[in-house]
């Protein structure tokens, strides 16, 4: 069984600091692209960033870059969203996705929902300010 765990939301304050993970199983891990969505009432899905599991590769949303940084730890199977300086329009569900190819990091499709195969049933953050 596919599974992607969100956890590590909650609500914090403008300038504060949160630890998204998204714990993966029940698919191989490695030399996929799993991305972080969010989405905000009345707002369409939108991608944060996106690693190549197993491998290094990263991208980021320019809404985030320079504040949130993706990692992953390979011995868990876990990938993790550090989100620094938060901003109240940070506040949002957060999801993990994968899509079954690392090549889906290295091009514009990455920012596309339709591209995933897995889905995380999210975890909210919000920011107040």
């Amino acid at each position: 069984q596919v599974q992607l765990r969100e956890s590590g939301g909650g609500s914090g304050q403008a300038g504060g600091s949160l630890r998204l993970s998204c714990a993966a199983s029940g698919y191989a891990y490695s030399r996929n692209c799993l991305a972080w969505f969010r989405q905000a009432p009345g707002k369409e899905r939108e991608g944060v960033a996106t690693i190549v599991t197993g491998g290094g590769t990263t991208s980021y949303a320019d809404s985030v870059k320079g504040r949130f940084t993706i990692s992953q730890d390979n011995a868990k199977n876990t990938v993790y969203l550090q989100m620094n300086s938060l901003q109240p329009e940070d506040t949002a569900m957060y999801y993990c996705a994968v899509a079954l190819s690392p090549s889906t990091c290295e091009n514009s499709w990455r920012w596309a929902t339709w591209r995933y195969n897995y889905w995380g049933q999210g975890t909210q953050v919000t920011v107040s300010s």
